[in-house]
């Protein structure tokens, strides 16, 4: 497909960059109980003053619309995270949807009040830590975690959207939803996207009855432009609306979803689904070259790596280091707090995960004290476990309303169209999320991820994630941003953090070619024809393998708050059919 010429590193003007021994645990103790819920942190309590206008930037115009019909409508950024996730379930079922989960991060404006949202999904109270080992090879049985019903966890995302309405929101639910209903009941436009992540899962959306019914036209790929309705899906919004979380977890809804789970092969029970509820965490705060970044903790992996990384690069002086030395220090910097990814990280309630020790300037400093300048480290001196290539996958949005609150949302099925199963009479597919806990340790998942003990699978633990929704809260500019990506969120998230403080608006973030390291497989990947070629030569020279992508990557959404006037902005990546609204400026040169 078409896809939008990508500027080059070549021609950026410079950033500077800011802000990062203590030991380590070799091991984690089980944490004696699960957590209560804790409320959120209180981020600048002076007030941040009120924006001109609202801003939603989205992966797909009718969300964005349904999000602005919304606020139209009385609604505050909240009601309109609301929309906006129900309707991107809908247009957008291969990132996201009712069968699958996410983070909901919040900032409300009346009184500083920040939380973050785990809407993680969790897996069945029957998972075993060997359920995927075939017993005659202890190897992972092919594709055991990613088609059909063993794979799929518990879903989070419509206990996200009650919770988020009945506890943020100003309108009831249903107005909410509305927009989500009436556009399934009508019908959209397949796209281009719909079209591209489809060819990659016929065979197995065929092999479903469900999905085979909802999503192909005799066995084949509805033709681009193509009208889709999905009635069933208006129908499970309206028993959201009407019955709240009881209206998915319990009563018929909740039966159908057992039975049809089970008589597939899967292991799902009612009391999986009664007991499931979202967690209010605290979020991931650290400070930046004078900004407050407010961010993603476990078990999204996402904070921790971009607090680490950013602490790392603070070590050096940015404006002397020349665009070669920039990069390689970029690299080496994400390289470590990958590595840290598979070693320590997995969800809080089950395991302990040193965060303070993990996010620390001293800690970063040590690793900054391996980073030799003038060569890269290769990544089999730093004990940790192998990773493979990810597909692109799981959607995000970011929001800002007139009132001044913010919303950062990333939410997923993980791979597209998760695990090809849809049940009869839902409109929506199943997750297959199974497959981002560690499996073996050191063998890889699907995204090229694998960890270790510490996100091994137990019954009712939620996997560890790469979604990183953040907020950035700067005395001049506030940023929401995010993106989709599998392992290359994080190194997504790095690089936008850097644009924006270096002054680049929305639109040029999420223009701006992109890097990726992830420790193992240890090489740099680039998207195509976005590296100048001696800047590749001189990373080369250093040690780096740089290899160059066939495609583009990421679908990132950042909105713009400028405190001074109040001006919003939006931008929505070129790379998809992503639509910002809200009053934007002409893109800018930014170097990393």
């Amino acid at each position: 497909m078409p896809r939008v010429p990508t500027p080059s590193w070549r021609c950026l003007p410079a950033l500077l960059l800011g802000s990062a021994l203590l030991a380590l645990p070799v091991a984690f103790a089980r944490a004696p109980e699960a957590p209560a819920p804790v409320a959120g942190t209180s981020v600048h309590d002076a007030a941040l003053g009120r924006p001109q206008g609202a801003a939603i930037a989205s992966a797909h115009a009718e969300a964005t619309a349904a999000g602005m019909a919304v606020l139209r409508a009385g609604g505050n950024a909240f009601d309109a995270a609301v929309a906006v996730s129900a309707t991107l379930g809908l247009v957008e079922p291969e990132s996201s949807g009712l069968g699958g989960g996410g983070f909901f991060l919040l900032r409300r404006a009346s009184d500083g009040h920040t939380v973050f949202i785990d809407a993680r999904e969790r897996a069945p109270l029957a998972a075993t830590r060997d359920m995927y080992l075939d017993p005659a090879t202890g190897q992972p049985k092919p594709r055991a975690t990613i088609d059909g019903a063993l794979a799929a966890a518990i879903p989070g995302q419509p206990a996200a959207l009650v919770h988020v309405a009945e506890n943020f929101g100003r309108l009831p639910l249903r107005e909410s939803l509305a927009p989500a209903i009436r556009l399934a009941e009508r019908g959209w436009r397949f796209g281009e996207k719909n079209l591209a992540m489809l060819g990659w899962r016929k065979e197995a959306l065929r092999a479903d009855p469900g999905a085979a019914a909802l999503f192909l036209v005799d066995g084949e790929a509805p033709r681009l432009g193509a009208r889709m309705r999905n009635p069933d899906y208006a129908a499970t919004l309206r028993l959201l609306a009407e019955y709240g979380h009881d209206g998915f977890y319990r009563g018929p809804m909740a039966q159908r979803l057992v039975d049809a789970v089970r008589a597939a092969g899967g292991i799902w029970t009612l009391d999986d689904l009664a007991q499931y509820r979202v967690v209010e965490r605290r979020p991931l705060v650290f400070q930046h070259r004078g900004m407050s970044i407010v961010t993603a903790p476990p078990p999204s992996s996402g904070g921790i790596a971009l607090a680490q990384t950013l602490q790392i690069l603070d070590g050096y002086d940015w404006a002397a280091k020349n665009p070669t030395q920039r990069l390689h220090l970029r690299v080496e910097a994400m390289r470590r707090a990958y590595r840290d990814r598979a070693v320590y990280l997995g969800d809080p309630d089950f395991v302990t995960v040193p965060v303070e020790r993990l996010v620390h300037p001293a800690y970063a400093a040590g690793l900054r004290a391996g980073i030799h300048l003038q060569r890269a480290t290769p990544s089999d001196l730093l004990p940790g476990i192998a990773a493979l290539p990810e597909r692109p996958d799981t959607t995000h949005f970011s929001i800002v309303d007139a009132e001044g609150n913010l919303a950062a949302v990333t939410q997923t099925v993980n791979l597209p169209f998760g695990n090809a199963m849809v049940v009869p009479g839902t409109g929506f597919l199943l997750n297959n999320e199974m497959d981002d806990f560690s499996i073996k340790p050191g063998v890889p998942n699907a995204f090229g991820l694998v960890g270790k003990e510490a996100n091994a699978i137990e019954p009712g633990k939620r996997p560890l994630s790469s979604m990183t929704p953040t907020l950035v809260i700067g005395p001049e500019r506030v940023a929401v941003i995010g993106t989709p990506g599998g392992s290359r969120i994080i190194s997504m998230v790095i690089q936008a953090l850097l644009d924006f403080e270096a002054g680049a608006d929305a639109r040029a973030i999420v223009a701006a070619p992109r890097l990726h390291h992830q420790y193992l497989p240890d090489h740099i990947l680039v998207e195509p024809g976005s590296l100048d070629p001696a800047i590749r030569a001189a990373l080369e020279a250093k040690g780096h393998t740089v290899k160059e992508e066939t495609r583009s990557w990421g679908n990132m959404q950042v909105v713009i708050w400028h405190r001074a006037d109040g001006r919003t902005e939006a931008g929505a990546d070129p790379r998809w059919e992503a639509v910002g609204k809200g009053a934007t400026s002409e893109a800018g040169g930014i170097f990393r």
